[in-house]
C-alpha cells in the first residue's frame, strides 16, 4: 500500500463543489459528498480538461467542455463523449476540527482498469 499524502484542509471543502489540490506536483480533484471524500485525477480523459472547474451532482463529476460525468467512486464515464475512466484515489481524514486534513492515496488508483477500457451503458446525452 502507498503512502497517504496530505491534500488540503477539510474545512476548505464545500458539498458538492470539488477542490483542485496539488500533491507531489499532480492535480487531483477533492470532492466532499453528503457522506465520504472523493479524490480523483483532475484530467477529464476525452478533453485534457481540469475536472475541479466542473460539477457534482449524484456522486459523479461533469467535465464542463463536452458534459463526460465520471463517477466519484469508480473513475468510470457515465456519460459520452468520453470513453475511458479517470484514475480515482482511497482518501482519509486525519484530526479534528480546524485541524483535520484531508490525505489522499498515492500512487495507486483504486480503479485499475486501462486507460483504453471499452465503454459499457454509456448515453449520447451531453455529447458534443
Amino acid at each position: 500500500m502507498s503512502p497517504f499524502r496530505p491534500a488540503c484542509r477539510f474545512d476548505e471543502l464545500q458539498p458538492d463543489v470539488p477542490l483542485r489540490c496539488e500533491v507531489d506536483g499532480r492535480a487531483y480533484a477533492v470532492v466532499l459528498t453528503e457522506s465520504q471524500t472523493f479524490a480523483i485525477y483532475d484530467e477529464c480523459s476525452h478533453a485534457q480538461v481540469p475536472l475541479s472547474e466542473g460539477e457534482v451532482t449524484d456522486c459523479a463529476i461533469e467535465c464542463w467542455l463536452h458534459g463526460s460525468a465520471f463517477d466519484l467512486r469508480t473513475g468510470n464515464p457515465r456519460s459520452l463523449p468520453a470513453i475511458a475512466p479517470v484514475p480515482v484515489f482511497d482518501t482519509r481524514i486525519v484530526g479534528e476540527g480546524s485541524d483535520a486534513v484531508v490525505e489522499i492515496d498515492l500512487p495507486t488508483p483504486t480503479n485499475a482498469t486501462p486507460t483504453n477500457a471499452t465503454p459499457t451503458n454509456l448515453s449520447n446525452e451531453g455529447a458534443s
